[in-house]
């Protein structure tokens, strides 16, 4: 596995519901994100696949401790970035 990143990263694009509402998710729970834009940079598009195992679907979210989601539902964001000292519970799957 590689190294620890600093900032979740998200992979997606402006145009995909599920990316909209992920960096939502982030943004209202504090998450501090990078986002790459896979439509308008094909390296990061390639990337995405790479990480998320050939799958093309996007969002793909990797973690600071290198856990990586594709298509996270809300209650998968907060399960997986509970490990890096953010709160779980009812508010965080919201």
């Amino acid at each position: 596995m590689s190294h620890a990143i600093e900032r979740t990263q998200v992979f997606g694009a402006d145009w995909c519901a599920d990316c909209r509402r992920t960096k939502s998710w982030l943004r209202r729970h504090d998450v501090p994100f990078v986002e790459f834009d896979t439509d308008a940079d094909p390296a990061m598009r390639t990337r995405a696949a790479e990480i998320a195992g050939g799958r093309t679907n996007i969002p793909v979210v990797v973690t600071p401790e290198g856990t990586v989601l594709v298509e996270p539902t809300n209650v998968e964001l907060a399960e997986a970035l509970a490990a890096h000292g953010r709160p779980r519970g009812r508010s965080g799957c919201r």
